[in-house]
């Protein structure tokens, strides 16, 4: 056969062969499909189920003295589902997940497994194309629409979004944010779901969210999964981004829009003249929070503090209540370049433990002392200065080498590599002095889950970890070699490849711990709020107006008073008040029903069994008639900067007072009051805890550490994500769980 003939054949055969790859990427579906936002199944839940849940809180707050006519609702303000780019990874197949999880879910286990009173669809914007954010608007409505009586609806769910901030440098860092909106109509939502500028949309718009082009042929029985993933990401990717110099009240509904700060975000959303609830929350996990980054620049006025009037306390992802006087890194002038500390007792900063690591390493090679201890002293200095990525600079680390270093080990549930600058207690410390009065975080508390699953409140009993909580990994050791790539060989010296210039060059949560963290994920806690009824409006105006706590999981009860206000009058938490006289305060305070095994009789008749198994895992809140009990109040005072640089450390009181509570099974109402406040004549913020009688909880012992006599951390156990780590085994601790009641912020009256 000649040349010409060859050539031919050759191109008859692969145009055969196109053809052929054509009709089966078709047939297949290998170029992906959309993922829609489900259908709900469960029906309103009875209207006596409901009736019952009021009558069983009027009794509670009788026996407590308060008004029969305040009812507590419960509620999840922070809930993502495969439409945030995360939550679509974690439900695939190679992290052990189990498919999809739509906005339909997330309903249908708001109102059957954990049987909230309301919740809110808050999925990353960054992922957000204008046709999943009209699903998103549609998928709630229909939520409400089945939710019967308006005045008086079995669930209310909002719309809102995630505004996933992340800076690679403590200067640029501001952290996630929530926006949640009163109403359903479109003229009440903003246009588009407005993302964060810089790496969280880089990562999925610049640098593609790719999987290994070859997993679907290696796990070929759940292609579909990674097909339809990468068309997700490019349907992203298609999207147009918005005009930056446009108002946002101009730009076309097909756009993307970004935000590069919390001033850039508040200025598009009021251009567009909504209203809407702005939420900081994980403000303190380490995750993606760099070293050394605090809250003061968020209280300059350019920033808007004054818009974010609620905080997220703490979450399934830890909590952000506590403030330390430890420092990860100790930042230069710059604010950027920073030196390692040396460990105290309770904490040991990761940049020093790989220097450990690499003295360790570098003895059993047989190396004298003074050059091990150099090597060392290198290590901890770059570790130092690389932020979140610190642990690059260890080839062949393993996650147990780092035993509880970042960690604060005896905070409450903390967050992973937990900041203490960038924590509750912090926030409401600091004070900005560039106008004539003081400028200062006032923050009501909210807790929430945000729970990646499409289940809001998962706090209710500490079963199924994989389903509960964010628990995602491998399903074996080979698996893990295909996500993560081969193992680098262990080096006694740090990497010379990873300096601080390449790593701001790269983009994404590659840079970032994966494994460690998995030791902290829990399940998810919940926002509380006074109302007098369960309609949308009295919620959204309880929630505007601080009326509102949190909880660690829980259905706690919970009333803070100021009790001696100004005019004589009560004033609930979340106010604020001016006097001279001393403050006097009221708490009361009851448990949580213990959980029954099983669901609620009515869940079986208002979805499908099956329904039920797929969301709920057969275990619903499935309240008894006996309550856990409270065992004290803790009382925490914060007395707020008055001056430029004044020692935050002093000013944090935690605990100021410890209240017993002589609960008999019904709760305890205690009082107490602040004799120094007159002559102090300084502003104080004071909030309580009601701290709940021990009981199981997920990852409640974080690493599971082993300490020796000097209580050292000689080794740890985590709890993994993946294979090494049972389904079965859901790495339950007693914990003491907790409600944390809205601060009341007492103003002294100055001459």
């Amino acid at each position: 056969m000649n040349r010409t003939k060859w050539i031919a054949v050759a191109a008859l055969a692969v145009s055969a062969g196109l053809a052929l790859t054509a009709y089966g990427a078709a047939s297949w579906d290998w170029f992906g499909r959309a993922r829609g936002a489900g259908t709900i199944e469960g029906a309103a839940i009875p209207g006596e189920a409901i009736a019952a849940r009021g009558q069983v809180q009027s009794a509670a707050a009788a026996a407590l003295g308060a008004s029969g006519d305040d009812r507590v609702l419960f509620g999840d303000l922070h809930v993502h589902t495969t439409y945030s780019t995360d939550a679509f990874m974690w439900a695939l197949p190679i992290l052990g997940g189990e498919g999809v999880h739509p906005l339909a879910d997330a309903c249908d286990f708001a109102r059957y497994c954990s049987g909230l009173d309301f919740w809110a669809a808050t999925d990353h914007a960054e992922a957000m194309t204008p046709s999943r954010w009209l699903q998103t608007r549609e998928s709630v409505r229909q939520c409400n629409a089945i939710s019967g009586d308006a005045q008086d609806p079995d669930v209310v769910a909002f719309v809102g979004f995630e505004w996933t901030q992340v800076g690679r440098t403590p200067n640029e860092h501001y952290g996630h944010k929530n926006v949640i909106f009163p109403g359903l109509e479109d003229d009440a939502i903003s246009r588009r779901a407005i993302a964060a500028a810089g790496v969280a949309s880089q990562t999925l718009r610049g640098s593609p969210v790719a999987l290994n082009r070859w997993l679907p042929f290696l796990d070929w029985r759940n292609r579909q999964d990674y097909f339809d993933f990468q068309h997700y990401v490019r349907e992203v990717q298609a999207v147009p981004e918005c005009a930056a110099n446009v108002p946002s009240n101009e730009l076309p509904a097909e756009c993307f829009e970004a935000a590069a700060t919390p001033r850039d975000l508040v200025d598009r959303l009021d251009a567009q003249g909504l209203d809407y609830l702005l939420i900081p929350h994980g403000t303190s996990w380490g995750f993606y929070t760099p070293p050394g980054t605090t809250f003061d620049k968020q209280l300059e006025a350019a920033q808007r503090p004054e818009r974010q009037t609620l905080i997220e306390v703490a979450s399934g992802h830890g909590n952000s209540e506590e403030f330390r006087n430890w420092r990860e890194v100790t930042l230069a002038a710059d604010g950027e370049s920073g030196e390692c500390p040396p460990p105290t007792r309770d904490y040991e900063p990761a940049c020093w433990r790989a220097g450990e690591i690499i003295r360790t390493r570098c003895l059993a090679s047989g190396a004298n002392a003074e050059s091990c201890e150099a090597r060392a002293a290198e290590t901890r200095l770059r570790a130092a200065n690389l932020g979140v990525a610190y642990h690059l600079l260890i080839d062949g680390e393993q996650p147990t080498d780092w035993l509880e270093a970042g960690q604060c080990r005896d905070c409450f549930l903390p967050p992973f590599s937990h900041r203490p600058r960038t924590s509750v207690q912090y926030g409401l410390a600091i004070s900005n002095f560039d106008d004539p009065a003081p400028r200062r975080f006032r923050w009501g508390f909210i807790g929430s889950s945000d729970n990646h699953r499409a289940r809001p409140g998962t706090g209710y009993k500490p079963h199924d970890r994989m389903r509960q909580t964010e628990a995602a990994g491998a399903s074996s050791d080979e698996w893990r070699t295909r996500i993560l790539g081969p193992q680098a060989q262990p080096s006694d010296e740090p990497n010379t490849d990873v300096t601080r210039e390449t790593l701001l060059n790269r983009a994404g949560f590659q840079l970032t711990e994966a494994e460690r963290q998995a030791s902290f994920w829990t399940t998810g806690a919940l926002a509380a709020v006074h109302t007098q009824g369960r309609t949308r409006a009295q919620i959204y105006e309880a929630l505007q107006r601080r009326e509102v706590y949190a909880t660690s999981g829980p259905r706690i009860m919970l009333w803070f008073d100021l009790i001696n206000g100004p005019g004589g009058e009560i004033i609930p938490m979340g106010s604020e008040a001016r006097m001279s006289a001393a403050p006097r305060f009221r708490v009361r305070a009851a448990g949580d029903f213990k959980q029954a095994p099983g669901c609620p009789d009515f869940a079986a008749q208002g979805m499908s069994a099956q329904r039920l198994q797929h969301l709920c895992g057969g275990e619903c809140y499935n309240p008894t008639n006996e309550r856990l009990r409270i065992t004290r109040i803790e009382v925490v005072r914060i007395r707020p900067q008055n001056r430029p640089n004044e020692d935050v450390a002093g000013l944090i009181e935690d605990v100021w007072r410890t209240l017993p509570c002589n609960d008999r099974g019904q709760g305890c109402v205690v009082e107490f009051s602040d004799s120094e406040f007159a002559r102090a004549r300084r502003d104080t913020v004071y909030y309580v805890r009601a701290v709940q009688e021990p009981t199981p909880r997920i990852n409640g012992a974080g690493l599971r550490p082993t300490r020796d006599a000097q209580g050292n951390t000689t080794a740890v156990d985590p709890c993994w994500g993946d294979w090494r780590t049972p389904r079965s085994d859901n790495c339950l601790a007693d914990v003491e769980e907790r409600a944390w009641a809205s601060p009341i912020y007492v103003n002294t009256t100055r001459r």
